[in-house]
């Protein structure tokens, strides 16, 4: 996939990622904004990795670390480029980021009903926890 080119997003992305993210990841966060997005890369430049191709935003995912754990959000593949590895090569950059920043285990927030993302996840080596459960308050 010598085409596809992995990049750090930057604030001049931040509109392409929030027209991207309805038509491509399942499911909405409250940080889905300018401000949200806005705050993540500046508080971790490296974070939110963008897959592209002849310069088209194709995919993204969000690989968040806090020193003591290694978070993956938002792995999102344009329904138009899915099964090319888009993905795969997304995840091996998420990987590479842990493993530079000293990481041993990373968790995927993953919705209950995306069946497909189910699939993608256990084939990239991620397997479900059901002793564990999110809880959430909004701010």
């Amino acid at each position: 996939m010598s085409d596809l080119h992995i990049r750090c997003a930057g604030p001049g992305d931040i509109d392409d990622i929030l027209r991207f993210w309805p038509e491509a990841a399942e499911g909405t966060s409250i940080s889905d904004d300018r401000d949200g997005v806005s705050r993540l890369i500046v508080r971790d430049p490296e974070a939110l990795l963008l897959a592209e191709r002849d310069g088209l935003l194709v995919g993204t995912v969000i690989a968040g670390f806090d020193g003591w754990r290694c978070h993956v959000y938002r792995l999102a593949v344009h329904p138009g480029f899915r099964r090319q590895g888009i993905a795969t090569a997304l995840l091996e950059a998420v990987d590479a980021r842990f493993t530079a920043l000293g990481g041993r285990r990373a968790d995927a927030m993953v919705l209950e009903a995306n069946a497909r993302a189910h699939q993608a996840w256990a084939a990239a080596g991620y397997h479900r926890e059901d002793h564990w459960r999110r809880w959430v308050k909004p701010l």
